[in-house]
């Protein structure tokens, strides 16, 4: 006996027209405070706080960074804020620290300039004649035999 197997579970339902349930509360809920502001404040007074709030719920409603919804990265910043932070530093000991200090700095140097020269050495005609001399994938010589 077979069972149908239920897929696209992570797509919302289309309720309102082209909207899903939770875009149709954003535009409502949007447009509903437009309304309100102008209302209390006038055309003139308002007009900045609906476009504010209008843009917002645009926002909430079409904007998807990295195909998410909007309001995971408003919560994501949202909790940054807030959250404690930790941060981490080393504390240098007198001379001796910065003697040690000195003595990284011109390894890692060292490391750099090494590693600069190596990739100046290798050029791109050198590469392409490697990459000739590797005869990894030769389809001339398939078509002849």
């Amino acid at each position: 006996m077979q069972f149908k197997v239920p897929q696209f579970l992570d797509i919302e339902d289309k309720i309102f027209g082209p909207f899903t349930f939770r875009q149709f509360v954003y535009l409502a809920g949007g447009a509903g405070l437009c309304f309100v502001l102008y209302r209390l404040l006038g055309l003139l007074w308002s007009s900045l706080p609906i476009l504010f709030v209008g843009g917002f719920a645009g926002a909430l409603t079409f904007y998807r960074p990295n195909n998410k919804p909007f309001i995971n990265m408003l919560e994501a910043g949202i909790k940054y804020l807030f959250q404690s932070k930790l941060y981490i530093w080393e504390r240098r000991m007198g001379q001796a620290g910065q003697a040690r200090d000195s003595k990284q700095e011109a390894l890692t140097a060292a490391q750099t300039s090494s590693a600069t020269q190596v990739g100046a050495r290798l050029t791109g005609e050198k590469l392409r004649d490697l990459a000739w001399s590797l005869d990894v994938l030769d389809l001339s010589r398939e078509k002849k035999n």
